[in-house]
C-alpha cells in the first residue's frame, strides 16, 4: 500500500512538472498578406519571431502564415487579430477605411520625411493623440514605408496634367482622393491585386514605394517612374502590426516583458530605418528592368503641393464632421515627424 502512495505522489509530481513545462510554452499565430518574400516578412516579422524566441528561452514560439493562408482577404486581418482568429498581424491600416480614422492624417500628400522618421512620429501618435484608434488591440508597432513613388507603364509623369485621365492604383481612401484631385482615375485595390491589374490594362499605373515592387514583379511592369524632391515625400502609409489583446493578457508576466521589450517606439524606429533601406536596392532592380526615373521640382511640384493643400484642407473638413478635431492632428503629426527628422 505504501509502496502504491509513493507511485502516486512520483506519478502526481512527473505530471504536473510535465504540465507545468508545457504550460510555459505559447504558440502565437501570425497572418499577413504578403508573400514569404517580401521583406515585412522575412526582413522584420521572421527576425522579430527569433528575437522573442531567444529571449523567451524558446518559450514564446511564432508560427508565420504569409499570403493569407489562413484564409481571408487583406481588409479582414484586423478583424482577425480583433477576434482571436489569429493572434498577430501585419497589414495596412488603410486596407479598411474609417476604421482608423485618426492615423490618415499620415496619409495626407506631402507629409512624410523618411521612414525612421515618420515611424517614430506615429507610433508616439498612436500612444497619445490617436490611442484611441487602436484600443481593441495589444499595439506591437504602428509604423511606416519610405515615402511612395508614381510608376505607370510607359508615360513619364512630368506634371499633374500627365495624370489626366489616367487609371492609377491608390492602397487608401486618402490616397486615391490625392490621385483623383490631381487629374487621375483612381483605382483602390491592395497591392497583391495590382501586377493583375496592370498585366489585364484595368490600370495604367500605381502609387507604391521601391520596396513591395520587388515581392510582386512590379519593376517588370511599370518602366516610368517619378519621385519627388525636396525634405517631404509625395505619401506614405500607416502599416498596423498588432497583437490579440485577450492573448496578450493571457501570458505570464514574464512573457508580457518580452513582448513589451519588443514592441513600441524603440521597435518602430527600427521598422523605420528597415524600410528606408529596403528602398535602395529596389530602386536599382527597376533601372536594371529598363525603367527611368524622373524627378519633380520647380512649378510642376508645386502645382501638386497645391492640390496636396487642398485635400488636406478637405480632410480637415471631413474629421472634424466626424467629431474629430482635423486641424489639431494635422499640425500634431506634421510637428511629430519635424520633432524626429533630425
Amino acid at each position: 500500500m505504501k509502496l502504491f502512495l509513493r507511485f502516486l505522489v512520483a506519478s502526481a509530481s512527473v505530471l504536473f512538472l510535465s504540465i507545468s513545462a508545457y504550460a510555459g510554452e505559447v504558440v502565437l499565430k501570425f497572418h499577413s498578406f504578403p508573400p514569404m518574400p517580401a521583406n515585412s516578412n522575412a526582413k522584420f516579422v521572421k527576425p522579430w519571431s527569433e528575437k522573442v524566441l531567444a529571449e523567451s528561452n524558446g518559450e514564446i514560439k511564432v508560427e508565420i502564415y504569409p499570403a493569407m493562408q489562413l484564409g481571408g482577404k487583406p481588409p479582414q486581418l484586423v478583424d482577425q487579430v480583433r477576434d482571436g482568429v489569429v493572434d498577430i498581424v501585419w497589414t495596412v491600416a488603410g486596407y479598411t477605411p474609417g476604421r482608423f480614422p485618426h492615423l490618415e492624417a499620415f496619409e495626407l500628400p506631402f507629409m512624410p520625411a523618411s521612414a525612421e522618421a515618420t515611424s517614430q512620429a506615429l507610433q508616439e501618435y498612436v500612444d497619445t493623440v490617436a490611442a484611441s484608434d487602436l484600443k481593441d488591440y495589444k499595439v506591437l508597432a504602428v509604423f511606416c514605408h519610405a515615402p511612395g513613388k508614381i510608376h505607370t507603364k510607359e508615360k513619364v509623369i512630368k506634371s499633374a496634367a500627365d495624370l489626366n485621365g489616367m487609371k492609377m492604383r491608390g492602397p487608401t481612401r486618402v490616397i486615391t482622393k490625392m490621385l483623383e484631385g490631381l487629374g487621375a482615375t483612381p483605382v483602390g485595390m491592395p497591392v497583391p491585386a495590382v501586377a493583375g491589374a496592370l498585366s489585364k490594362g484595368v490600370i495604367d499605373g500605381m502609387v507604391v514605394p521601391w520596396e513591395i515592387m520587388p515581392s510582386f514583379k512590379l519593376h517588370e511592369l511599370t518602366k516610368a517612374h517619378t519621385t519627388v524632391s525636396g525634405s517631404r515625400g509625395l505619401y506614405t502609409t500607416p502599416f498596423l502590426f498588432l497583437m490579440n489583446k485577450a492573448k496578450y493578457e493571457s501570458l505570464s508576466d514574464e512573457h508580457k516583458k518580452v513582448i513589451d521589450n519588443n514592441a513600441g517606439l524603440a521597435l518602430a524606429k527600427l521598422a523605420g530605418q528597415l524600410w528606408d533601406g529596403f528602398e535602395v536596392p529596389a530602386r536599382k532592380l527597376a533601372l536594371d528592368a529598363g525603367g527611368t526615373i524622373h524627378s519633380l521640382s520647380g512649378g510642376p511640384l508645386a502645382e501638386m503641393k497645391a492640390a496636396g493643400e487642398g485635400l488636406e484642407k478637405d480632410w480637415i473638413k471631413s474629421a472634424n464632421d466626424r467629431g474629430l478635431d482635423g486641424a489639431m492632428l494635422v499640425k500634431t503629426a506634421k510637428d511629430l515627424i519635424s520633432k524626429y527628422d533630425k
